[in-house]
């Protein structure tokens, strides 16, 4: 007679994916606790690299993991009132091109200063940060192009690109709205105080109370439809502009410089 003790029998033959997050993520909270969370314990990218090998994972798409991590830019959920009123202000987009980090953001550059009008604020390895250039020159471009104001009213518009396996990069756009829903509130909040304003006039004037009130009860409501729908649209016009320049990233045409037939057509349109 064998001397084993039974064997458990109700294990799957297969585990799900929802259950090997679970596994991986309990295994790692125990060995944290285990060690102390020393920094030590941390892995490196080779070897995760190699726990992936052991486990099964093609390392092409633990690559892209790890580098759609590093781009990841942690923005914290959207609260508070201006959130709750008039909606997010963050947009972002993402995508595998060809070429290197170097040439990706170079391409990038070119067409945001050129075609969106805007200006670096920040410039990293594998980050760049622009802002909305206010300059005379930016200001006269857009009005006879017609071009260049979807991303104008970005607070900040970031691009970060990460290498891939051989000539693959991903890179990742984003774009903060947060100061024209600001001032889209700051509007509403003008408009609302002027028309307490007017009712007290009228109160003062003696009319009646519902004509006193008539301007806020009916000006504020409207004016905030107004303002959320304007700063929506804003959004969704930076969402699309994000995903043209990707668009036009992958076709390698965000880099080109206008040709003389571009330049004497804007001019006819100006």
């Amino acid at each position: 007679m064998s001397s084993e003790g039974p064997k458990p029998t109700n294990l799957p033959a297969a585990i799900d994916r929802a259950a090997v997050e679970r596994v991986l993520a309990r295994a790692l909270e125990l060995q944290a606790g285990a060690s102390g969370g020393d920094a030590s314990d941390r892995l490196t990218e080779a070897q995760l690299l190699d726990l992936a090998k052991e486990v099964g994972l093609d390392p092409v798409h633990l690559r892209q993991a790890l580098a759609e991590e590093r781009t990841r830019v942690a923005v914290p959920e959207e609260k508070g009132v201006l959130a709750a009123l008039y909606g997010g202000a963050t947009v972002s987009a993402q995508r595998i091109v060809n070429g290197t980090p170097a040439q990706v953001l170079q391409a990038l550059d070119d067409w945001m200063q050129r075609q969106e009008c805007l200006r670096v604020k920040r410039h990293f390895s594998e980050r760049i940060v622009w802002e909305a250039d206010r300059s005379v020159a930016s200001v006269v471009r857009r009005a006879v192009s017609g071009k260049g104001d979807a991303l104008v009213r970005a607070n900040d518009v970031a691009a970060t690109a990460i290498a891939l396996e051989g000539s693959r990069v991903l890179v990742r756009l984003d774009a903060y709205l947060g100061g024209h829903r600001a001032s889209m509130a700051s509007v509403n909040a003008g408009l609302g105080a002027a028309s307490v304003v007017a009712g007290g006039v009228l109160a003062a004037l003696s009319f009646p109370v519902l004509a006193a009130v008539a301007p806020a009860v009916v000006l504020v409501p409207a004016v905030w439809g107004a303002t959320r729908s304007a700063h929506g649209r804003t959004v969704e016009r930076a969402q699309l502009a994000l995903e043209q320049v990707l668009d036009r990233l992958e076709r390698g045409e965000a880099g080109r410089p206008p040709t003389l037939l571009s330049m004497l057509a804007a001019v006819v349109r100006g």
